[in-house]
């Protein structure tokens, strides 16, 4: 089996920051994950990413806040999801 593309959408908004999802799903996980996702879900402003969750190789599920990287508890997709959205929120509202 090959990876499939689950999802990919990216955003501009009028102000001009660009929130971007992609999420695949893969034969075997991405070391160290265990489920069967690659994700990134990014919000980039002025060319820098502000807020993301990923799940890179060697790194496992985590997200990063401005330069701060943390690790993430990953329970499924509309978690993830929900996760990223309301870290959005938070951000608009802030700024």
């Amino acid at each position: 089996m090959k990876a499939s593309l689950i999802l990919r959408h990216k955003d501009v908004s009028p102000e001009g920051w660009m929130t971007e999802v992609t999420i695949w799903r893969v034969p075997q996980p991405v070391t160290p994950c265990t489920h069967l996702f690659k994700y990134s879900l990014v919000l980039i402003v002025n060319d820098e990413r502000v807020i993301g969750f990923d799940n890179e190789r060697g790194k496992g599920d985590h997200y990063h806040k401005y330069d701060n990287e943390m690790p993430y508890s990953f329970t499924g997709l509309e978690q993830l999801a929900d996760d990223f959205i309301k870290e959005v929120e938070k951000w608009k509202i802030e700024h």
